[in-house]
């Protein structure tokens, strides 16, 4: 009973938009007609994270997550659902779909972005770093750990420095 009110709810709160009304924002974030959502259950890199390929070469592979998300949903309606909390930052926690196919899940299958935490999308994150798709193709940084450095770089630039 619990499942189908659940679904039920979910269903309730879906957001649903023409590919022209929607802004990339990064690799797991959109905006729809203004309102901000993040695609729930994963996690992408940064706009500005950087990787390596697997000759070791510098990548942005913030960017190309990105350009995934751009290119699956060019000139494509978008259903997202979303359900009724919000992230930390008010957005909306939503999964997205494109002809039926689910972009979370597309991102993560195409290795331009990780399962967060230990969901649904955990073995689907597996099988990408097995074919080394994406961000899995050589080295890369989680994107939680690189936030928390990035936070930590920050605050330590504006920390006065003293001198004995």
């Amino acid at each position: 009973m619990k499942k189908y009110f659940f679904m039920l709810f979910f269903v309730l709160f879906a957001l649903n938009a023409p590919a022209q009304n929607i802004k990339v924002v990064d690799g797991d974030s959109l905006e729809i007609d203004g309102k901000r959502i993040r695609l729930n259950g994963i996690d992408a890199p940064e706009y500005k994270q950087k990787c390596k390929n697997a000759a070791g070469k510098t990548y942005a592979c913030g960017k190309k997550s990105m350009y995934y998300v751009e290119d699956f949903i060019a000139d494509k309606y978008v259903d997202c659902r979303c359900l009724p909390e919000k992230d930390r930052y008010e957005r909306e926690l939503c999964e997205c779909f494109v002809d039926g196919v689910s972009l979370n899940e597309a991102l993560v299958s195409a290795g331009w972005a990780v399962a967060y935490r230990d969901n649904n999308y955990t073995k689907t994150e597996k099988v990408a770093r097995e074919h080394k798709r994406g961000i899995w193709q050589g080295k890369n940084m989680r994107p939680a750990l690189y936030r928390t450095l990035q936070r930590k770089r920050e605050k330590e630039k504006s920390s006065p420095q003293t001198l004995f």
